[in-house]
């Protein structure tokens, strides 16, 4: 519980420095651990580059016996974690992670949209493993429009 608390710790006063130096957008989404990851927790923010939406995730772990370095694909895909759709954006031009003290992960993508023009209709992120770790998705979370902080 205590790896809890300091996330939750880490991740206020991230958004709050974020907020203090930015009048750009943001968004925090929670990412949903599947069944193939129960127990873990995750992530990310996205934040308005003018024509583009930077997304930076943290995650706490993966399935047992994903290989390392972890590689992992991400997407943003049209619906919700409830009512799948097809792929909008695939951001895999780079899949490494890197590891953290904190005991978790973080890794960085960035899509050729607008955060705007995401939030605009329904779209979720899913964070799947690498083929040779059985190409799971491991976490899923609607990028919703109360979600926002500026």
């Amino acid at each position: 519980m205590k790896l809890r608390h300091s996330l939750a710790a880490l991740l206020v006063i991230t958004s709050l420095f974020g907020c203090a130096t930015s009048s750009k957008q943001s968004v925090f989404v929670n990412l949903d651990a599947t069944r193939q990851n129960v127990g873990q927790i995750g992530n990310v923010t996205l934040s308005d580059w003018d024509k583009q939406t930077g997304l930076s995730f943290f995650i706490s772990g993966a399935p047992t016996g994903a290989s390392l370095p972890l590689r992992l694909y991400s997407f943003i895909n049209k619906g919700s974690c409830q009512q799948p759709g097809p792929v909008a954006y695939a951001m895999n031009d780079k899949v490494n992670t890197e590891r953290q003290p904190i005991r978790g992960w973080t890794f960085s993508r960035s899509v050729p949209v607008p955060l705007h023009d995401l939030m605009s209709s329904e779209h979720y992120i899913v964070v799947r493993t690498a083929a040779t770790d059985g190409n799971v998705d491991i976490f899923c979370g609607d990028i919703k429009q109360t979600a926002t902080a500026k």
